[in-house]
Formats: structure tokens, C-alpha cells, sequence
């Protein structure tokens, strides 16, 4: 029986493809191509190899240690995060459709690789690699359409701060304009940034579409069109490499760190999400005479992500910081496993008839991990006809005063660590070895954490006794 690796390269009409991008290197004058791929993490990680060789590496792809999926990074007992040095070694081949020209330099590419294991492997040889974050999207989001008939569009909002550089080309803590929110005069100060990005995005395909100055230092939002999970992240994910190439054009820094200043809003990555047909019609769309009232399959997902917030949470505020932008308290950061209609104070707003805005996620999120999650969650929604309850529509805290008992979301890493390792349906986000090197990266992060002595600790307890 052929390997996974196997159908792969000898997919219909891919021959055709890798002929079509040589053309394209040709005509363009590309010398140089980049093979990337996303960690554990979200950043990208690759090899980069000269232009002559794009076929040779569209058949037997590159090879990288099993490690570069979690950063090959070790944790504080200084063993490797997922694999040890003995591991051997993945093999990524280029998604052909994925070649885009670098518009900041013509001469380079970027192309996105699944990954797999290596072809001599005495166990699964030539299989996919289950701790490729993205391969795993793609392959969760085909079988939830196989079995439910639906597909997941998805557009996300994400918030960054614009910081000031150092003189010596570090980042500071000071954001490049003033904390007024929908400024339009902050929002010109950035101008130059923006239209830079703006024209680095609509190169590499990103349908750019609005933007925003919101209420932080430096913050900016620039928003782009919606579309299928696995194009919406790999778009979040150029993106950021946009905004990093532009920040090295204008020496500023572009944060994408949830909480770096305390008293203003933190960097959210709202997810507003849908489920479609077959036939490419939004199934949330409503169906009574209530034009709010999401669709009986809308409120069932909209149910399956309520059961499965907390575990969720770990997924989608993924860093010790992530949790500072929840205790900053009067930021609008949703803490209860609610949804309303145009309510900002609950987990889940529907803001608009046909779709619904989760919240519970902030800039640091691995959209691969994130959006595959968020599938198992509305998936099992759907399957067990969770019922979400009535949306709330009053502010969540004044609900609360009146009585409503409400299941707040895990307040710390460790907190939802736990609430992850208990929800089977989530975890199935992350299947074989993924979940194994996302839990060890993020308890070593933790524990690392838990173990720091701050600056915070320093002043409270230097002066303590007697």
C-alpha cells in the first residue's frame, strides 16, 4: 500500500503545478525559495534552498529534525521539548498552490510544506507527521466535511502594537502613538506602515479590507476578507511576516505579545467564524422570524464551544502573558462561558446574523491549532445538539449581581493546562504526537513561569521582614 508521502507527490495534477511554478521562477527571475512550515507555536520555522533545485525538492522534499516543530527548544531541565537529540529526521514537501514571490524581494519565495515522517522510519514510514500544526488543520477540516457536509470560513482581527525601537535596533516598551482608540490622527501616523503593508498584503493575496487605530499604544488592526480555516491561517500567518519585514523598514517593532503594557487594552485575535454547505451557504443564517436567532445548527455549534471553552481557553490564550489581558480588569476581555447578541462582556457574541465572533483569544494564538480546535468543538456541538441556552443580553457582570451562575474560564496557563488535559474532544484537535509536544512546551513554560523571580516579587518582598 503506498505511504501517505507517496500519494502525496503523486497527487492529480501537481506535476502540472510544479511545471507552472517553474515557469513562474523563470519568468520572475526567482534565485532563492524558502520551504516553511509552523511550529507548535506559530512561528515559522524552514529551510531555504537555491531556485535550480525546486523539483528536486517538490519530489523528495527537505529534511529537518522532528524537534523544529516545537522550535527545537528545551525545557528548563534541558531535555528537548517533543524529541530528543536521537530522533530522526521529517521530511516537507512544498503545497505547490502555496508559491508566492517575497514583493519585498523578487529574487526570493516563499512556498507553505506539509510534513512528514521520514520514508525509512521503522514505524509509519512515509506517514504524516502528527506534530505538523497545519497538516493537522487541513486533515481535521476534510474529515469534518466528509462527515458533516459543512466547512468552516473563518476571519480573524488581529491586534498589534507598533513599539519604538532602541537605538541599538531592540524593541522598547513605548508604543509609536498615543492609546486613543478609532483616532483618525493616530491612525495617519501610522500611514506609511500601513500602506506598506497594505501592499505587501494585497501581493501575497491577502483581500485587504478595513483597519483601524484601537486602544492601546501603537495599536493598529488591519483586517482582510474571510475564507476557509486553512487559507484564513496560513494568511494570518504572512501576515505577520509582513508586518515583521515592514518593521525592519521603518525600525519599528511590531508586537504581536498579548499584555506588554498594564491600564490599556491588550492584542486580541477575535475569531468570527460560520459553517457553510456544500453547496457554499452559510447554515448559521437565521431560520425563524428572529433576524439575530442564529439557525438550529448555529446554535448547536455555538453550544459545543460553550461546553468546551475552558479547554479551549489553553488553546487560544496560549501564553502566561495571555492571561494578564483577563485579570487587567474594564478591557472588555470576556472571562464567562456565555454568548449574546452584541454583547462584549461574553465569551461568544453574535455579531452578525451570520456568523459569530469568538473572543477568548488574543494575538499569540497558533490559528492551525486554534481553528482545528474550534472544528472538534462546534463538531461535537452539532453531533450532541448542545443547547448554548438564551443569549444574554445584558452585561454579563450586572447578570451576575441579579444571579446568574455563570462558569468563569481558567485565569492561568496551569489552570487551563488542566482544563485541557481533562476534554477529549479538544485534545482531538491535536492527534498523535502533537498534543504530547504542545503539553510538554507549554508545562515547561509554565513551570518556568511558576519558578521566575520578577520584578513584581522584588518589590513586594525585598523590604518583607522584620
Amino acid at each position: 500500500m503506498p505511504t501517505d508521502i507517496e500519494n502525496f507527490v503523486a497527487q492529480d495534477g501537481r506535476e502540472d503545478a510544479v511545471a507552472e511554478v517553474r515557469r513562474k521562477i523563470d519568468e520572475s527571475g526567482v534565485k532563492y525559495i524558502y520551504y516553511q512550515f509552523a511550529s507548535v507555536t506559530g512561528r515559522i520555522m524552514g529551510k531555504g534552498a537555491p531556485a535550480d533545485h525546486w523539483e528536486r525538492f517538490c519530489r523528495k522534499g527537505f529534511q529537518l529534525v522532528y524537534g523544529s516543530t516545537a522550535n527545537l527548544f528545551t525545557d528548563r531541565h534541558g531535555e528537548y521539548i517533543g524529541y530528543g537529540a536521537e530522533a530522526t529526521e521529517l521530511i516537507g514537501l512544498p503545497d505547490v498552490e502555496t508559491f508566492q514571490v517575497l514583493p519585498w524581494d523578487p529574487k526570493t519565495a516563499r512556498v507553505f510544506c506539509t510534513l512528514f515522517r521520514g520514508r525509512e522510519e521503522p514505524e509509519d514510514p512515509g506517514a504524516y507527521l502528527t506534530s505538523d500544526c497545519r497538516g493537522n488543520l487541513k486533515r481535521i477540516h476534510r474529515e469534518f466535511e466528509e462527515r458533516t457536509g459543512f466547512h468552516l470560513k473563518i476571519g480573524t482581527e488581529p491586534e498589534m502594537m507598533w513599539l519604538k525601537t532602541n537605538p541599538d535596533g531592540t524593541p522598547s516598551v513605548d508604543g509609536m502613538t498615543k492609546p486613543y482608540c478609532y483616532h483618525i490622527d493616530q491612525f495617519s501616523e501610522l500611514q506609511p506602515l500601513i500602506h506598506r503593508i497594505m501592499e505587501y498584503s494585497s501581493a501575497m493575496g491577502l483581500d485587504m479590507i478595513q483597519g483601524d487605530h484601537e486602544d492601546a499604544p501603537g495599536q493598529l488592526e488591519l483586517n482582510w476578507q474571510f475564507d476557509r480555516a486553512e487559507l484564513t491561517a496560513d494568511r494570518l500567518t504572512t501576515y505577520r511576516q509582513i508586518c515583521r519585514q515592514v518593521g525592519r523598514e521603518f525600525n519599528a517593532f511590531p508586537c504581536f505579545m498579548p499584555k506588554p503594557f498594564t491600564g490599556v487594552s491588550a492584542n486580541g485575535c477575535h475569531h468570527n467564524m460560520s459553517l457553510w454547505d456544500r453547496s457554499d451557504t452559510n447554515v448559521f443564517l437565521p431560520e425563524g422570524d428572529d433576524p439575530r436567532m442564529p439557525s438550529k445548527i448555529g446554535l448547536a455549534a455555538i453550544g459545543g464551544v460553550l461546553e468546551h471553552l475552558s479547554a479551549l481557553t489553553c488553546i487560544t490564550s496560549p501564553t502566561v502573558n495571555s492571561y494578564r489581558r483577563l485579570w487587567d480588569a474594564g478591557f472588555w476581555a470576556p472571562l464567562f462561558a456565555d454568548w449574546g447578541f452584541q454583547n462584549r462582556t461574553t465569551a461568544l457574541r453574535v455579531s452578525s446574523p451570520d456568523r459569530f465572533e469568538y473572543r477568548s483569544v488574543d494575538s499569540a494564538v497558533n490559528p492551525y491549532l486554534s481553528f482545528a480546535a474550534l472544528i472538534k468543538a462546534m463538531g461535537d456541538g452539532i453531533q450532541r445538539n448542545l443547547d448554548p441556552g438564551p443569549p444574554e443580553e445584558r452585561n454579563i457582570y450586572n447578570a451576575m449581581a441579579e444571579g446568574k451562575e455563570v462558569k468563569k474560564i481558567p485565569m492561568n496557563l496551569g489552570d487551563a493546562l488542566r482544563a485541557l488535559d481533562a476534554d477529549e474532544v479538544v485534545r482531538s484537535a491535536m492527534p498523535g504526537d502533537m498534543y504530547r509536544v504542545f503539553e510538554h512546551y507549554k508545562r515547561d513554560e509554565w513551570e518556568r513561569f511558576c519558578a521566575a523571580v520578577t520584578d513584581w516579587d522584588v518589590k513586594e518582598y525585598l523590604d518583607i521582614l522584620p
